[in-house]
């Protein structure tokens, strides 16, 4: 008896019962009223006139028309707030059951939309948020599957040269010391990128924010990949606005921002490529920014995978070899660290017309 469609039925009908009640019993008054008064002036004006049978007969009939009238009028108010009730109440139980079952870990419930009001939006909102537990869902799973590829892979190295030290089968030299420097120096970036990435992710992340002269911090970043930028014959050229302010931001952080992108840009673009690297003040949703804009005139990226470049281990070289370079969280890092600084990162990429990440700033003058 809790059920909301019988305290909506109820509610609905029994104002629907007093309503029609009242109207009859109005009606009825008003009815012998007027006769009364009809008879009394027929009385009047002579014409001595009596209630009699067929008069007594008249009112019955209509009494009783008037009964009837009132029963169908109730029938017909409690099977509308029935089905108003249900009308509500359905499609509420049927979230209520798909909430269950999503609370079990079946996240493919969806409930139909039947209307557009909003018990409609409701369930419009509900569907979303089931599609978007859902691709958490998948998300996390393919996280998780990353993470220990990515930690295998090192892990695994270190332990058979390890081993084959202890065997002797791998000479204990220098060389062999320092492949092992090198994987734990992988292991230990990676790691470090996880873990900025989920403080990042939650809210935790520290800034020491100071004020800082971007087109430093992009010269002197460039200035550590000289090699790099030489042994791939690469064009580099910096449009950067000289006339920019120094703004509030934590440099080390808006550093590693740059450099992922920018090292981006060199593993993906070939040999002979180009990159240019733009800074300017920008104006966007009423908010000014200082704008970093890094263009390569790479292979670009596929249309179905520029909605995924910002996710976890995203790399637009499928395969998850060595040679690929990277572990593919360099700009689900650079989207994380942009966004704890109020700003926002872009991209804008078609296939063999290059990528261009534009990295937005937020400005504010003293």
């Amino acid at each position: 008896m809790n059920s909301i469609v019988y305290r909506i039925t109820g509610l609905m009908f029994g104002f629907v019962a007093f309503t029609v009640l009242l109207l009859i019993y109005l009606a009825d008054y008003q009815m012998n009223q007027l006769f009364r008064e009809y008879l009394l002036i027929m009385n009047r004006g002579g014409m001595m006139h009596h209630m009699g049978q067929p008069e007594l007969t008249f009112l019955a009939s209509v009494h009783k028309s008037l009964i009837w009238v009132g029963a169908i009028l109730i029938l017909l108010g409690l099977l509308a707030s029935y089905s108003l009730g249900r009308s509500i109440v359905v499609p509420l139980r049927k979230m209520s059951n798909a909430a269950e079952a999503i609370e079990q870990g079946n996240f493919d419930q969806r409930v139909p939309v039947m209307s557009k009001d909003e018990v409609g939006r409701l369930a419009v909102i509900f569907n979303r948020m089931a599609n978007t537990l859902e691709s958490n869902a998948k998300l996390r799973k393919q996280l998780l599957a990353n993470i220990a590829h990515e930690l295998r892979t090192p892990i695994a190295i270190i332990k058979g040269h390890l081993e084959g030290m202890l065997d002797d089968v791998i000479d204990m030299n220098k060389e062999e010391v320092a492949s092992i420097h090198e994987e734990t120096i992988r292991l230990n970036r990676l790691i470090t990128d996880l873990k900025d990435l989920s403080l990042a992710e939650v809210g935790q992340l520290s800034l020491e924010k100071q004020p800082t002269n971007i087109n430093q911090l992009i010269r002197r970043t460039i200035g550590l990949m000289k090699t790099t930028i030489e042994e791939k014959k690469m064009a580099v050229e910096l449009n950067l606005n000289d006339k920019l302010p120094e703004i509030e931001v934590d440099p080390d952080r808006i550093n590693q921002v740059f450099s992922n992108i920018f090292l981006n840009a060199l593993r993906y673009t070939p040999d002979k490529g180009k990159i240019l690297v733009t800074t300017k003040l920008e104006k966007k949703d009423g908010q000014r920014y200082l704008q970093i804009v890094v263009s390569d005139n790479g292979p670009g990226i596929a249309p179905d995978d520029i909605p995924h470049v910002f996710d976890h281990f995203y790399r637009g070289e499928k395969s998850r070899d060595r040679k690929s370079g990277g572990t593919g969280l360099g700009l689900a890092i650079v989207k994380q660290l942009v966004e704890f600084h109020g700003g926002k990162v872009l991209i804008d990429s078609s296939l063999n017309m290059g990528t261009t990440f534009l990295v937005y700033l937020p400005y504010v003058s003293k």
